[in-house]
C-alpha cells in the first residue's frame, strides 16, 4: 500500500486515446462506485438514444418508487413527467437518485431490478470484470461493486461509443423549474483543458471522481475512489492528470482546490505500466442480447471494398487525425486491409472497414484480437 493511501483508495491515470494505463494505485481492489454508477445508466441511456428507442425531446413518467429515491434527487412527483434531456443533465450534473431510476424504469420493464441485471450484462461484455450492478444510481448495496479500472473503462466506452453525448459531463450548471445546480466536478473550468466527468459519494464509498482533460493534442483520465474528502479528491484527480500529461511530454497544470486538513502527498514517481485496456473499444451496442432495435448501417464513400453487407469493424475513435493515420497504418500492417477514417460527432476520427457481412465482420474482429488490435462489430 502506499504512504498515502489512507487519504484514497485507488487512483489511476489513463491515455483515453490508446487505452494505456499510465500510472495505477490498487486499481483492480473491489470499491463501492456510488455514484460513478450512473455514467452505465447514462451509457445505457445513449444507447437507448442512438437506436431509436428513445429521444431527447420525449417525456418520461415518474413513477412512485422513483419519487420516493433517496436523495441526492431533483425532487420530482410521482405521476409528474421529464424530458429524456433534462432526466441526463439531472443524472450527470446534479447525480440525481430519482431520475436515474426514472431512467432505469423506463428503459427496462418498469422495474429498477432488471435493468441493474441489464447494466451488469453489459458491463461484462465492454470488459469490466469485477463489476456488479445492484440498482441504477449507486446507493448502497454490499454487492454493488468495481473498482478503478473498471471504472475507467467504462468511462472510456462512453467516449469512444457515444461522443456526441459527451458534452453532457461537462455541463458546469444547469437551471430546472427556476432552480439552478451546479456540478460538484470541481475541476470544470478550474483545471486547463477539464471536460468531464462524473462525481460519487456514499458514506461507505467515501468520495470519487472520475475526470477527463484534453491538452496538447492528448486526453487523459483519471479516477480517484474512496477519497477522505472533496478537497482529496480534487488534488489527487490533479496529480493524476498532470502526471499523465507529463508522461506523454505536456505541460501540466498548476490548479489546486483548498488543501484537506491532511494534505495529501504526492503520488509516488516510479511509474507503474498496466498492458491497455484489452476491452477499451469493444462496444456493448455491438451485442444484440440489448438492442431491441438494430443499429442502423453506416457507410462511407471510399469503403476499401464494395458493400457486400450493413456490418462493419471500428478500430477506434480517436480525437487527433493524426492518431486516426497511426491506426489505419497499425490495421494495415498487422491484418492486411486498409480501414477508412470518417469524420464522427463531436470532432473524433473513426477508423473503419464498411460494408461487410456479419460473417466476414466477426471473422475480421477474431483476426484483430488475435492481433492484439482493439474493435468491435457494428451494424
Amino acid at each position: 500500500m502506499p504512504a498515502n493511501a489512507a487519504q484514497y483508495r485507488a487512483a489511476l491515470v489513463a491515455d483515453m486515446d490508446t487505452g494505456r494505463i499510465l500510472y495505477q494505485e490498487n486499481a483492480t481492489q473491489p470499491n463501492y462506485p456510488a455514484s460513478l454508477t450512473k455514467i452505465m445508466t447514462l451509457y445505457l441511456t445513449f444507447d437507448a438514444l442512438e437506436h431509436g428507442r428513445l429521444h431527447l425531446d420525449d417525456y418520461l413518467i415518474v413513477s412512485q418508487s422513483a419519487a420516493n429515491a433517496s436523495p441526492v434527487k431533483l425532487g420530482l412527483a410521482a405521476g409528474s413527467k421529464i424530458s429524456v434531456e433534462n432526466a441526463i443533465k439531472a443524472v450527470a450534473v446534479l447525480s440525481a437518485n430519482d431520475v436515474a431510476r426514472v431512467l432505469a424504469e423506463n428503459l427496462k420493464g418498469g422495474k429498477e431490478g432488471n435493468f441493474a441485471g441489464l447494466m451488469t450484462r453489459v458491463a461484462n461484455e465492454i470488459g469490466l470484470g469485477q463489476t456488479n450492478f445492484e440498482n441504477s444510481s449507486g446507493l448502497p448495496n454490499d454487492d454493488h461493486l468495481s473498482t478503478a479500472r473498471d471504472i475507467a473503462l467504462l468511462s472510456m466506452a462512453v467516449y469512444k461509443h457515444f461522443p456526441q453525448y459527451w458534452k453532457y459531463f461537462g455541463i458546469k450548471t444547469w437551471t430546472y423549474n427556476g432552480k439552478t445546480y451546479t456540478n460538484g466536478n470541481r475541476l470544470l473550468g478550474a483545471y486547463a483543458g477539464c471536460d468531464g466527468m462524473k462525481t460519487g459519494f456514499t458514506n461507505k464509498s467515501k468520495y470519487s471522481l472520475v475526470a477527463t482533460a484534453q491538452r496538447g493534442g492528448k486526453r487523459m483520465m483519471s479516477v480517484v475512489l474512496g477519497a477522505e474528502n472533496k478537497d482529496v479528491r480534487a488534488n489527487v484527480s490533479i496529480q493524476m492528470l498532470n502526471k499523465g500529461f507529463a508522461l506523454s511530454g505536456v505541460a501540466s497544470d498548476a490548479a489546486t482546490v483548498p488543501a484537506s486538513p491532511a494534505p495529501v502527498a504526492q503520488p509516488k514517481s516510479k511509474t507503474t505500466a498496466v498492458p491497455t485496456f484489452n476491452a477499451a473499444y469493444v462496444a456493448a451496442t455491438s451485442g444484440a442480447q440489448h438492442n431491441s432495435v438494430p443499429a442502423k448501417s453506416i457507410t462511407a464513400s471510399g469503403s476499401v471494398a464494395a458493400a457486400t453487407g450493413g456490418a462493419g469493424v471500428q478500430f477506434g475513435a480517436f480525437s487527433s487525425r493524426d492518431a486516426a493515420v497511426n491506426q489505419v497504418a497499425n490495421v494495415k500492417s498487422s491484418l492486411n486491409v486498409t480501414p477508412v477514417i470518417e469524420k464522427a460527432p463531436n470532432g473524433m476520427w473513426r477508423v473503419r472497414v464498411n460494408g461487410l457481412s456479419d460473417a466476414a465482420a466477426a471473422a475480421l474482429r477474431q483476426r484483430a484480437s488475435g492481433a492484439g488490435i482493439d474493435s468491435y462489430v457494428f451494424h
